[in-house]
């Protein structure tokens, strides 16, 4: 009886300290807090390996079969998980907070807060702390990171495009650097002499050639790349008359310049751009490459605008599940509505964008749906706390049950 009472003692000691703001309230604070961090780093953790899989198995097939090393295949794979994080990360923060939430509230320990004088724009605190963290988290990733990691991806790509060695060079196995081109050659000898080439061109519908020779030599002369044989034979098949027609060559000089296209890297790509470059440097990029005032200034804006957007989805998340009452069986009807409304937040994300690529003045526009994010998330905080019957009352449109009750008493 004495340990009861004295636990009991102690609980309305921390009741106390929760009512007057006290440190009960800051540990509870910083519980939550941690627990939104712990699944917040989870569900990244997992949203970012689902797509970082499904973007290196098209990497791996591209690379591989391209004739590049491993070590080349996870280069890449490394360089574009600043842009998969950035996707998953407002998805990663509503989803920790709306899981956190619910399950405090299936444990009664939002409602034992509440129940001491807690408001529920008091309890958002954690919540905001979150969305901050996350937002400064963004900040980094768009505006360092993600630029630094796409300028060294295109750098990257410029060089395997041109690599002619790693796409055509490989002994003893048959490559397709062009849907309708393969080739075959047998041996590569420490000088680069290509020892018994087979070549297949079915790129002209109307005419398919064979080209055999006991050598051959690639020669580069500036953007072009040619193929040197030497001591073969060229099969030419038509289709249209289904004739053959076989030529004996000394040497012949095959162009594949077109089977080498890719990104030179000489183009300005804006998403690699530094954030300072698009800020202090924007008149020497406009009209250079096709770059326009509206997609620097949507560049750029977007690059805070994603940032922005992490504070908005926890909030929304926070508010949309402290608008049910407690259930045993959870606030996951409340938890599917708040997704509602980030699937509504990202819709409008993209809409907003087009105007602003359009006339750059309308930048304000990619701020909107973190405004609009931020004021449904204190509609819903205010409802949280004085229910609609009481609002209405409040302005005269309903009665209390209180009042009803003497009202009819009367």
């Amino acid at each position: 009886m004495a340990v009861f009472l004295g636990c009991h003692v102690g609980y309305a000691n921390s009741l106390n300290h929760a009512r007057s703001g006290g440190i009960a309230v800051h540990r509870y604070d910083r519980y939550v807090l941690s627990q939104y961090l712990l699944f917040f780093g989870f569900f990244a953790l997992i949203l970012v390996t689902v797509f970082w899989i499904n973007r290196a198995v098209g990497l791996f097939d591209q690379l591989i079969g391209d004739g590049q090393s491993a070590m080349v295949f996870l280069e890449f794979t490394a360089l574009i998980l600043p842009t998969l994080i950035r996707t998953v990360m407002p998805i990663s923060v509503f989803g920790a907070v709306a899981y956190v939430t619910n399950r405090l509230s299936r444990e009664s320990e939002m409602t034992v807060m509440q129940a001491v004088g807690s408001s529920s724009w008091r309890l958002a605190r954690p919540a905001f702390a979150l969305g901050l963290v996350a937002a400064l988290m963004m900040a980094i990733l768009t505006n360092v990171l993600r630029p630094a990691s796409l300028a060294q991806l295109d750098l990257r790509e410029a060089e395997v495009a041109q690599n002619v060695t790693a796409r055509l060079l490989k002994e003893g196995s048959f490559m397709h650097p062009d849907e309708n081109v393969t080739f075959y050659i047998r041996q590569i000898d420490p000088d680069g002499t290509l020892r018994d080439l087979y070549l297949s061109d079915r790129r002209d519908p109307a005419r398919e050639v064979i080209y055999n020779s006991a050598e051959a030599y690639l020669v580069r002369s500036g953007d072009r790349a040619s193929l040197v044989m030497v001591d073969g034979i060229a099969q030419q098949l038509n289709r249209n008359t289904r004739t053959m027609s076989v030529t004996q060559f000394a040497d012949f000089s095959y162009d594949i310049s077109s089977m080498m296209s890719g990104s030179d890297g000489s183009g300005t790509n804006l998403r690699a751009l530094p954030t300072l470059d698009l800020i202090f440097r924007a008149d020497d990029y406009i009209g250079t490459d096709g770059i326009t005032e509206g997609r620097l200034v949507e560049e750029l804006h977007q690059r805070f605008a994603w940032a922005t957007i992490c504070l908005a989805v926890a909030m929304v998340a926070y508010s949309t599940l402290t608008l049910g009452s407690y259930s045993r069986f959870g606030l996951w009807p409340q938890a599917l509505g708040g997704f509602v409304f980030l699937i509504m937040l990202e819709v409008l994300r993209g809409a907003v964008s087009s105007p602003v690529l359009k006339n750059a003045d309308l930048w304000p526009l990619l701020y909107v749906p973190t405004l609009i994010g931020l004021a449904l998330s204190g509609v819903f905080m205010t409802l949280a706390g004085r229910p609609v019957r009481i609002l209405l009352a409040g302005i005269g449109l309903a009665r209390l049950p209180e009042e009803a009750a003497d009202a009819g008493a009367t």
